[in-house]
């Protein structure tokens, strides 16, 4: 199938290719931004790749998630994600891990067979126990932070998370890594303030927090954090 990547190789090379191929990547989460993250990874010809989400798709992730259709609303979103993953590379090793990462699953996960651990998951306390244990394992660690409530796609940046700004999930996972004396991990944050959702419009429950989101915004980020990886593995020495 070496030919699917013939324009890649034509940019990278045949050793940065080849680097691609080698490579071990773990998806954690696979909605808005781990979804578009996931494909433009296993377009990009990573060799191995573990997508892993507890979740099953909903009527209202079909405006951004790229494993949301009408067919596949309550299936396992990890496990729609490599169905389709093996239909655009089928000598890829795509494993799907339908379960979700918390302190209490952590023990499940062995960190030191991946080079490049994807953040995608939204609660706090569970990002930076996955970053620190990947970072712990020797594993390179890229996180995404807040997708929801912005509009302008422009505004997201990748750095690493000690220099982000504005963003107040950025806020809380640069503290929580710092506590916990952890470094090395970048970041693909937005520069733009939240903006403030119409609550009656959205339809939220009494007392929920809603999240509002638009199509483009997390598919952006999430390229934008496949690209940071798939540039650090083909041009790692």
């Amino acid at each position: 199938m070496k030919e699917a990547f013939l324009r890649e190789i034509a940019l990278l090379g045949e050793e940065g290719f080849a680097r691609l191929a080698a490579a071990r990547v773990a998806v954690f989460g696979i909605g808005g931004v781990g979804s578009y993250a996931a494909e433009a990874l296993v377009r990009a010809g990573i060799g191995a790749i573990d997508l892993i989400d507890g979740d099953a798709v909903a009527p209202t992730n079909l405006n951004r998630q790229l494993v949301a259709l009408y067919s596949t609303i309550g299936k396992n979103k990890a496990e729609v994600m490599a169905a389709r993953a093996r239909e655009i590379a089928p000598d890829a090793a795509i494993r799907a891990i339908p379960r979700f990462f918390t302190a209490e699953s952590a023990d499940a996960f062995d960190f030191s067979c991946y080079d490049y651990v994807a953040d995608c998951i939204d609660r706090v306390e569970d990002k930076i126990l996955l970053l620190t244990l990947a970072r712990a394992a020797g594993a390179e660690a890229v996180s995404c932070m807040g997708a929801g409530n912005k509009f302008d796609p422009t505004a997201f940046r990748v750095t690493p998370v000690e220099k982000t700004r504005v963003c107040p999930l950025a806020r809380l996972v640069r503290k929580g890594l710092r506590d916990a004396n952890v470094t090395g991990v970048w970041a693909v944050y937005s520069e733009e303030e939240p903006l403030r959702p119409d609550r009656g419009a959205g339809g939220a429950e009494e007392g929920e927090r809603l999240v509002g989101s638009l199509s483009y915004v997390p598919a952006s980020a999430g390229l934008l954090l496949a690209g940071h990886i798939i540039r650090s593995i083909a041009r790692k020495p």
